[in-house]
């Protein structure tokens, strides 16, 4: 196999559909995999296996998480480039497969290679590449987001894989902070993008704001936590930032910050049991690192 594509999804599967007619139109199946992890799904998302046989469908009754959904999948996949979507994100170039191994072989040091993401919901992909940055941009990062990207199995296996300590949002720092650690590099490229179908005013009114907003502050604490090698002043600057920036100002937003205070102390003990801080050094070099 030339690449695996692994997706996880939970209760979107008009999304997931959408997504999986469009790789199997990019695609030659008998080169490329396409791995599902349905977590936990109680829409009936299950009845795509039907439909779409040449997936490999992987499925949970409980939802274990989108990051422990990932770091159960990523292992199973055959092939040496593995590349992470969202449902509801698909690539824009057909030739997506031949520009991510030109990038790795052309940048042997490069273990995860970031996509350009174009949010919205576009009446076509022409549209959607519209948005997209015109000028060719590469540069070296300290993060990718998990919407569109690609990381070499042989770099992600000497990481712990994405974490079974968080459950969405913010599994990727983890990754990265790992894969750097080891000594690889993260490129950015926009020469592979890819279309996050994500419609923000409806997220605003589903209130996913709120939502995202507590799974971030209890996730970024408990990687100051595991990976720094003196954690404290930086939750410190965490809570006072998102103190004054939020909870003072919607109380929506306080009830969540104080709640997070209460779960993250409940919960130290047993992260402090994956605690693998890293260098010094390393912390600044990715603060020098474009994001």
């Amino acid at each position: 196999m030339r690449a695996s594509i692994l997706i996880v999804s939970k209760n979107r599967k008009q999304d997931l559909f959408n997504t999986l007619l469009i790789l199997e139109s990019l695609i030659n199946k008998s080169e490329v995999e396409v791995l599902v992890f349905l977590d936990g799904c109680t829409d009936g998302s299950e009845d795509l296996q039907i439909k779409i046989p040449w997936v490999r469908w992987y499925i949970s009754s409980i939802s274990l998480g989108a990051s422990a959904a990932r770091h159960q999948i990523y292992p199973l996949a055959t092939s040496e480039i593995l590349i992470g979507l969202d449902d509801d994100a698909h690539p824009l170039n057909a030739n997506f497969i031949e520009q991510i191994e030109m990038l790795f072989t052309n940048n042997p040091n490069v273990g995860i290679l970031a996509f350009e993401e174009i949010k919205g919901v576009f009446i076509s992909d022409v549209e959607a590449l519209k948005q997209s940055q015109r000028e060719i941009k590469e540069f070296l990062c300290s993060e990718f987001i998990g919407c569109g990207f690609a990381i070499k199995k042989s770099v992600y296996n000497k990481t712990n894989g994405f974490p079974v300590w968080i459950d969405i949002y913010g599994e990727e720092s983890c990754v990265s902070i790992e894969v750097l650690a080891k000594g690889y590099d993260i490129l950015y490229s926009n020469k592979i993008k890819v279309n996050h179908r994500v419609d923000r005013e409806k997220r605003k009114l589903d209130k996913q704001n709120y939502f995202r907003f507590g799974k971030q502050l209890k996730n970024s604490t408990y990687y100051f936590l595991v990976y720094y090698p003196f954690p404290l002043i930086n939750i410190l600057k965490l809570y006072w930032h998102n103190f004054k920036k939020y909870a003072l100002n919607d109380f929506e937003y306080c009830k969540i910050y104080f709640k997070t205070i209460f779960v993250v102390l409940i919960n130290i003990p047993k992260i402090l049991k994956y605690r693998n801080s890293v260098d010094k050094s390393l912390i600044i070099k990715m603060r020098n690192l474009s994001i």
